[in-house]
């Protein structure tokens, strides 16, 4: 069935030097040093210090969550880029009601169970608060548009995924996602997350890919800009769809490295000889030339990982922003005619990547196809021998209540779909009054990659339900936490192994027996 057009929804040692320039215009700070560890450790100078592996018997930082979110006035603020390399500066924009206020850098992972550990703080900064969004004509882009409040110098931060805490005086707080992102994936996993779509669902300001100010589609900005805050928490869709995957990731002590589909967009050099790529829960939006590279990597024997539905659905393109290190995520979605590319580069417009003018279903890359929103439906088990599921105890027709949503893929064989492929598990649903299913699946290529996709987008929520951490389970349950633990643990240790097809037992292909018509 036609997709429709979904509304919103949905740390070894530290570092015992940081650099912090404090650049508050008219504060007359200067620049200020601040050493914050919370541990002792000497810095390292090399490289290896910056891998995830440094930090896997590091101690951790119990106090990294949010306790007090307060109005959306209260703090809030953006950094100029997505991504850094370690040692990279990054600029820091922040709006707060409070006289002053702290930066607290996070890096996420397992930490023995505290699931994340405080690299650096700063001394205390003078708040102040900015101006109010503006709207740009045509586009219906938000920019904030506001002055730099501080610069932050990562030298010495270890790769991974990070949450910059903004701690205003009043005891109020908002996140800034941050990945510290790595330059070599050879020989590891590469966790690839999703800024993008994060930016896409952003309502900050009054605006996203979906509704304007209105609460209307037809309103909806055309493009988005990262200069801006993310709303809520700062951090939900970070929080919510790859964050529980980061920390199980991080407590397998597999090789991993950290990217972002921006970066990779612009350098696939990450992926080069890696052993796995790992998409987490929502990664909706993508540019064809990161589709290109992802799927160069997959035919070059590096595994890939879906780890959601709805993935590689928009087409996108990534476009100057007000800023050097800006971008704008362009996609006109349904209006696509009124795309300036159109006209003379019809690869380049952009809707969905399966819509013309130039069709290109994403299941040629996922095995799956993003089909509807919103469902509330258990996961069945289907091939119960597949290794995926071995230490699982399932058997053939095993259901996880609630595993099925909020967006599901399916496999459709009359669309592209690799020869090869095994549905894991055939889940009926029923969404917007039609019968149809979920499916997981698994597919290999002549390169020996092996490719999985689960078919659900509340896969990695799955990984922490019942333990109350994201403050909603959908009424998943410990026995289905459990299930999709075992079984990411599964995948991802046999994908850091290299090409699956050389190690694991191959796909039974299966999707025309199950879809035969």
């Amino acid at each position: 069935m036609a997709p429709p057009q979904h509304p919103a929804h949905h740390g070894g040692s530290a570092v015992s030097r940081r650099r912090f320039l404090c650049l508050c215009a008219g504060a007359g700070l200067g620049v200020a040093a601040c050493d914050h560890t919370g541990t002792g450790h000497p810095a390292r100078a090399r490289d290896g210090g910056h891998r995830p592996e440094a930090e896997r018997d590091a101690p951790g930082s119990p106090d990294w969550r949010i306790t007090s979110q307060g109005p959306p006035e209260a703090i809030t603020g953006y950094a100029d880029r997505v991504s850094v390399t370690p040692g990279e500066e990054l600029g820091l924009f922040v709006s707060t009601t409070a006289a002053s206020f702290r930066v607290s850098a996070f890096r996420t992972g397992w930490y023995d169970g505290a699931l994340a550990r405080r690299v650096w703080t700063s001394p205390r900064v003078p708040g102040r608060v900015q101006q109010a969004p503006r709207l740009e004509p045509g586009t219906r882009t938000v920019r904030a548009g506001w002055r730099r409040t501080l610069t932050l110098d990562t030298a010495g931060w270890p790769e991974g995924a990070y949450l910059l805490r903004l701690d205003a005086d009043t005891g109020h707080q908002r996140y800034v996602p941050l990945i510290v992102r790595s330059v070599r994936g050879a020989g590891r996993t590469v966790l690839l997350h999703a800024p993008a779509t994060w930016q896409a669902y952003n309502r900050w300001g009054g605006a996203s890919l979906y509704a304007g100010a209105s609460g209307a589609y037809a309103t909806r900005s055309l493009a988005v800009g990262f200069d801006r805050p993310y709303d809520a928490d700062g951090a939900e869709k970070f929080r919510v769809y790859e964050w529980p995957a980061v920390v199980l990731a991080e407590r397998l002590r597999i090789p991993l490295a950290y990217s972002t589909g921006v970066d990779v967009h612009d350098d696939p050099a990450v992926l080069d000889g890696a052993a796995a790529v790992v998409c987490l829960g929502h990664d909706e939006y993508w540019t064809p030339e990161q589709r290109a590279h992802v799927t160069r990597a997959r035919d070059a024997g590096s595994n890939i990982a879906f780890l959601g539905a709805n993935t590689c659905f928009r087409r996108i393109r990534l476009e100057p922003g007000p800023t050097p290190a800006g971008r704008t995520v362009v996609c006109y979605k349904s209006a696509y005619r009124a795309d300036p590319c159109y006209a003379s580069r019809p690869d380049l417009v952009t809707t969905d990547f399966r819509a013309g003018p130039a069709p290109d279903p994403e299941s040629s890359l996922t095995g799956v196809l993003y089909e509807g929103y919103p469902v509330d439906a258990p996961h069945v088990v289907h091939s119960a021998g597949h290794w995926l599921y071995e230490g699982t105890g399932v058997r053939p027709g095993d259901a996880f209540p609630h595993l099925v949503g909020v967006e599901y893929d399916r496999v459709t064989p009359s669309s592209p779909t690799p020869r090869t492929l095994e549905v894991t598990a055939h889940s009926p649903l029923v969404c917007a009054g039609r019968p149809s299913h979920s499916d997981s699946a698994y597919y290999t290529v002549p390169g020996g990659a092996g490719v999985f996709a689960s078919g659900t987008m509340r896969w990695v929520e799955a990984l922490v339900a019942g333990t109350g951490e994201l403050g909603r389970d959908h009424g998943m349950d410990a026995r289905t936490r459990a299930f999709v633990t075992r079984t990411t643990e599964n995948l991802l240790r046999a994908f850091a192994e290299g090409p699956a097809a050389r190690r694991r037992p191959a796909p039974h292909p299966n999707a025309h027996d199950l879809y035969a018509t």
